[in-house]
């Protein structure tokens, strides 16, 4: 060193680099003129201790960015449901069903007459139209049409004696049933029908015997009640002996009364049966009029054929 100034570094590295050579060349030399020399033990468990490292700064902690403000969840929107298409099916055919059995028929069937609406024929009495009573009715005949055709009247004569029966026209007279005396009225100018001159054959119809279709009898006509348009209503029949013991008797409705010619006479029928004519509410003078008519047949049944087709109908219409 000169002037008290250290030397560079390079070359101390030179200086130290030729000592180190030096000692190497001794080293090999003393080898030579001494003989080898042992090695110096060395504990194998002392390891060589490295250099402490420089100490590691710690590093500055990254500044945290202050979080967003969250934003409100918005609402979800609800899922529309999906719909899966079904399959329709066709409608089952309606089937219909059997029409419930028809209720049963009618026994009879029996028409209200009322008392003010008609007057019995039978015994009541025959004016003139001053008022004059001339005789009294006993008996109407009518043809094979059922239509009215006489009036039997029997005329008084002086105190009983010299009384007569005269048929009279049946236009020849009035009918008032409301009336409470002389009910009928005969035309003064009337004149009475002789026998010969009777148009067809008639039937006299009191105490006339009805019979039905097979010539059982039914009863016997007492009466037969007359309108105000001189029209027969009914007919009043003692079926005393024909059904029952008890005495009874009934009204039977005139439309329900047929005539027919048999011998040479006509006969007034009525398919009354035994059940029906019991089932007849009895004939009273007091009592409003029930005219009974037999009940017409129940309508027959619906074929199956029929009800098959009204079935398939339907299930075509509901198709």
């Amino acid at each position: 060193m000169s002037g008290g100034l250290s030397l560079p570094a390079w070359r101390r590295l030179i200086l130290a680099a030729f000592a180190l050579l030096a000692l190497c060349a001794l080293s090999g030399c003393g080898s030579l003129l001494w003989g080898p020399q042992q090695a110096p033990i060395v504990d194998a468990t002392v390891m060589p201790v490295e250099a402490a490292s420089a100490p590691v700064v710690a590093s500055a902690p990254e500044p945290v960015e202050p979080a967003e403000a969250a934003e409100p969840e918005q609402p979800k929107k609800p899922k529309k449901p999906v719909v899966k298409p079904h399959k329709v099916e066709p409608p089952q055919p309606v089937v219909a069903a059997p029409p419930p059995p028809p209720p049963p028929a009618p026994l009879i069937l029996l028409r209200t007459i009322e008392r003010n609406d008609a007057h019995t024929l039978l015994d009541s009495e025959v004016q003139k139209p001053d008022g004059k009573v001339v005789g009294r009715a006993v008996d109407m005949t009518t043809d094979a049409s059922g239509k009215p055709r006489e009036v039997v009247v029997n005329l008084q004569g002086f105190l009983g004696v010299g009384d007569r029966k005269v048929n009279f026209a049946w236009a020849a007279f009035r009918f008032t049933p409301a009336a409470k005396a002389a009910p009928i009225t005969l035309n003064p100018a009337a004149a009475p029908v002789l026998p010969a001159k009777s148009a067809g054959p008639q039937l006299p119809l009191i105490d006339a015997t009805v019979e039905r279709s097979n010539g059982v009898k039914v009863g016997r006509v007492i009466d037969v009640l007359i309108d105000a348009n001189a029209q027969p209503q009914a007919v009043v029949l003692d079926v005393n002996g024909m059904v029952s013991t008890e005495r009874r008797t009934i009204a039977a409705s005139w439309s329900a009364l047929r005539f027919v010619a048999k011998d040479k006479e006509l006969r007034p029928l009525l398919d009354l049966s035994d059940a029906q004519i019991n089932a007849t509410p009895p004939y009273a003078n007091d009592k409003p009029i029930r005219a009974v008519s037999p009940a017409p047949p129940a309508p027959a049944a619906a074929p199956a054929s029929a009800a098959a087709a009204t079935t398939g109908s339907n299930a075509r219409a509901v198709r």
